[in-house]
C-alpha cells in the first residue's frame, strides 16, 4: 500500500444550548396525555390506539442517547408547536450551515497549519442541505478565502466518507494540495418531535476533516489513508421527502414524510449484517485483517447496532477503546458523527495504529476509510 494522502487534522463545532432526555420526555409526554384526552371516546372505543409516553430510561437503553446540542431550544419544548423557532435570514448574512461548517473548519485548519487561502478543494456534505443553491460550500469558500473549487454533497449520513474518497481521488489526479471536508447537521428542524420513535434521535453538530498529499503536513497528528471503498443501494426504508416540489401539493406539503422518517426495524436487520461483511471484505481487497485494526471509529446511529456491528466484524464483544462512541453526549449527528469519534477519541494510539471510520445509512449506503497513524 501506497498512500497518496493523509488526514492532516479534523475539527469539531456544537451550538450551546442541550436538551436532556428527561426535558424531551416531558414535552412529549404532556402532548401526548392532551391527545389521549382528545380522543379519549375513539380510544374507549377501539377505534384509535392510544398515544405511548417515553421515559429517558427508554432512551438510554434503546439507543445509548443522554443528550443532544441543538441550534435552539425555542420551540422544541413548547408542547403546544414542538419544532425549532428558527428565523430566515436575509440572503446578505451568512447562512446557518455556513457558519456551523466555519467554526467548525476553523480550528481544523489551525491544527494543520493551513490558512483558509490554502484549501483549494472544499466539500460540504450532510444528511439535508438548507438550500439547492448557490452551493453553501462557495459560500463557505468565500468566507475562507478558499481557491480552487467547492461543492455540495449529501449522500445521508455517508456524506461523512464519501467525500473523503473524492478528496483523495482528486489529490491523487494532482487536481487538489488542500482539500477541507465539512459536514455541517442541522438536525433540529428536521425532526418530528411528537413521534416518540424518533424524538430523541438526533443533535446538531458539525465536523471537519483536512486532507493533503502524504508528506506535506504540517501538523503532529497525521492519518495515511490507506484505502477507501464506496457502496450503495435503494432504499425507501430510511426517507425524506421534503422538496421543492411540494408546493405543487399543499394538502401534503407538511405530511409526516417530509420530515425524517424510518423503518427502524427494518434499517437494524439490514444494516448489521451488511457493514461487517462490507469492512471485512474491504480490509482483504487491502490485504488486512481485522486483528491489524486497533480502533473503529463507527457512524454513531445507536449504540445497540454498532456493538453489533462491531461484534460481528471482531468475532467478539468490543471494549470501550476498541469502539469509541460520542452519541451519549452529542446524540445522533447524521454524517458528523463518525468524524466527532475519530475527532475526540484518537489519542492513546502509537505510530502505526491502524483503524476504520465507517459511516452509514440512508440510501442504502455505505463507506469504510482504513487508517494508518504516521506521526
Amino acid at each position: 500500500m501506497n498512500p497518496v494522502a493523509s488526514i492532516t487534522a479534523t475539527g469539531s463545532w456544537f451550538p450551546d444550548p442541550v436538551i436532556t432526555n428527561a426535558e424531551l420526555c416531558a414535552v412529549l409526554n404532556e402532548w401526548v396525555r392532551a391527545e389521549n384526552e382528545r380522543n379519549a371516546e375513539a380510544i374507549a372505543a377501539g377505534d384509535v390506539e392510544p398515544l405511548r409516553e417515553s421515559s429517558p430510561e427508554f432512551i438510554e437503553k434503546a439507543s445509548g442517547i443522554t443528550q443532544r446540542h441543538v441550534w435552539t431550544r425555542e420551540g422544541i419544548l413548547d408542547p403546544e408547536r414542538m419544532y425549532p423557532v428558527i428565523p430566515e435570514r436575509p440572503d446578505d448574512e451568512m447562512s446557518i450551515q455556513c457558519e456551523m461548517a466555519l467554526n467548525a473548519a476553523r480550528p481544523a485548519l489551525e491544527a494543520a497549519g493551513r490558512s483558509g487561502e490554502e484549501v483549494d478543494m472544499i466539500v460540504l456534505a450532510g444528511s439535508n442541505l438548507q438550500r439547492m443553491y448557490p452551493a453553501v460550500s462557495m459560500e463557505l469558500q468565500q468566507a475562507l478565502g478558499a481557491s480552487g473549487f467547492a461543492m455540495d454533497m449529501t449522500v445521508g449520513c455517508s456524506s461523512a466518507t464519501f467525500p473523503v474518497q473524492l478528496a483523495v481521488d482528486t489529490i491523487a489526479a494532482g487536481h487538489a494540495t488542500c482539500a477541507l471536508l465539512v459536514n455541517p447537521e442541522l438536525m433540529c428542524p428536521q425532526i418530528e418531535y411528537r413521534d416518540r420513535d424518533s424524538h430523541f434521535i438526533f443533535g446538531d453538530g458539525a465536523s471537519a476533516m483536512v486532507i493533503e498529499p502524504v508528506g506535506r503536513a504540517q501538523g503532529e497528528d497525521t492519518w495515511d489513508v490507506l484505502g477507501t471503498k464506496l457502496w450503495s443501494q435503494f432504499s425507501s426504508n430510511i426517507r425524506n421527502n421534503r422538496g421543492f416540489v411540494n408546493r405543487s401539493a399543499p394538502d401534503q406539503a407538511n405530511a409526516r414524510d417530509k420530515l425524517f422518517t424510518q423503518q427502524g426495524r427494518r434499517v437494524f436487520k439490514d444494516i448489521v449484517p451488511l457493514v461487517p461483511q462490507f469492512v471485512s471484505t474491504h480490509l482483504d481487497e487491502l490485504g488486512l485483517k481485522t486483528e491489524d485494526l486497533d480502533r473503529l471509529w463507527l457512524h454513531q446511529a445507536n449504540i445497540n447496532m454498532d456493538q453489533l456491528i462491531a461484534k460481528r466484524l471482531l468475532g467478539r464483544p468490543p471494549t470501550e477503546e476498541e469502539m469509541p462512541t460520542v452519541l451519549h453526549k452529542y446524540a445522533n449527528t447524521a454524517s458528523a458523527g463518525s468524524i466527532l469519534a475519530f475527532h475526540d477519541h484518537r489519542d492513546g494510539l502509537d505510530v502505526g495504529s491502524m483503524g476504520i471510520i465507517c459511516s452509514f445509512g440512508a440510501g442504502y449506503s455505505i463507506g469504510n476509510v482504513v487508517i494508518r497513524r504516521r506521526s
